[in-house]
């Protein structure tokens, strides 16, 4: 790739990319975070789901941020029950109960996109499960967090996919919604940098690969380090 390549937009081995968190800079970030049971639900993107990158450790975005809250706290408890081609209906019937039982104090849910992967999905049915969950989630005394998709559409290789943009942008409606409703932290992916690298997509067009499982991780680190007090 051209040297007058836009930094945000190489595609660097991880040491080098200026998108993703040095490993001292993650720790200085979640210096005194307190929490001991972190748990994550919802579908293939909670669950990591994605081709390698050449110079990306293939590591799923939640077992990095997993990995970084226990480097500052090795007591950490981790569980993630994401599946492959999960709904909201299927997080809320098969996931959230044993997620509940685990009593986490930091949680992650990540679902809706497979409700409205095709056009005619049921938007208010996706809110009112979100609402579900994060109801009993929120129960729990946990801290909750969401993030957005990004807006990968624009990359010539996602013409393809280009139909689902309208149900992505709902998608985040909702999300939006929730996490100001239930207080969760949110951390935005619409428009961030990393929607335009080429290589950014699995060969399923649907997935990030590693190198932008590596990017997410570090964004959430960003989000959960606002969080953290420090006085």
């Amino acid at each position: 790739m051209s040297s007058s390549t836009p930094l945000s937009l190489r595609f660097p081995a991880e040491a080098d990319d200026p998108l993703v968190l040095a490993p001292e800079r993650t720790a200085a970030l979640l210096a005194g975070a307190p929490w001991q049971r972190f748990a994550v639900l919802g579908d293939s993107i909670a669950a990591g789901t994605g081709d390698p990158s050449p110079g990306y450790a293939p590591i799923g975005w939640a077992d990095r941020v997993a990995a970084a809250l226990t480097a500052v706290n090795p007591a950490l408890v981790y569980r993630n029950t994401g599946r492959i081609g999960a709904t909201s209906d299927q997080v809320l019937d098969r996931q959230l109960a044993e997620t509940v039982e685990f009593a986490p104090d930091l949680v992650h849910l990540s679902c809706g996109g497979n409700d409205l992967f095709t056009a005619g999905g049921d938007v208010d049915r996706l809110h009112r499960n979100l609402s579900t969950i994060l109801t009993a989630l929120a129960a729990t005394g946990a801290q909750l967090s969401l993030f957005t998709v990004a807006d990968v559409w624009s990359v010539e290789r996602m013409a393809p996919m280009r139909a689902m943009r309208p149900q992505m942008i709902a998608l985040n409606e909702v999300v939006r919604a929730v996490a100001a409703e239930f207080g969760a932290v949110l951390t935005e992916f619409w428009n961030h940098p990393l929607r335009s690298r080429p290589e950014l997509m699995s060969v399923d067009l649907i997935h990030f690969t590693t190198s932008g499982h590596a990017v997410v991780a570090s964004e959430v680190v960003r989000s959960l380090a606002t969080l953290i007090d420090r006085t």
